[in-house]
């Protein structure tokens, strides 16, 4: 694994026996668990960054019509 990683290995190390169930429970192949933290640090690395910039715009949104809800409170009470 490189150390670029955007797992830690202890993140690596607890994920990989869930990617390993579910590997061999729906597509019926076993892998062990450096190929598995293997396979998780390349899936990561790859869309990662999206996913973590996709989280991002949603909270933002949820935090911008929060802010929203709130400035329609105040304009309610000033009247």
């Amino acid at each position: 694994m490189s150390s670029q990683s955007m797992l830690s290995q202890q993140q690596l190390q607890q994920l990989a026996p869930e990617l390993q169930a579910y590997l061999a429970t729906q597509l019926n192949l076993e892998v062990g668990q450096f190929d598995a933290q293997f396979l998780l640090d390349f899936v990561a690395a790859r869309i990662g960054r999206q996913i973590y910039n996709k989280a991002l715009d949603d909270a933002q949104q949820a935090l911008s019509s929060r802010m929203e809800s709130l400035q329609a409170a105040i304009w309610e009470l000033e009247k």
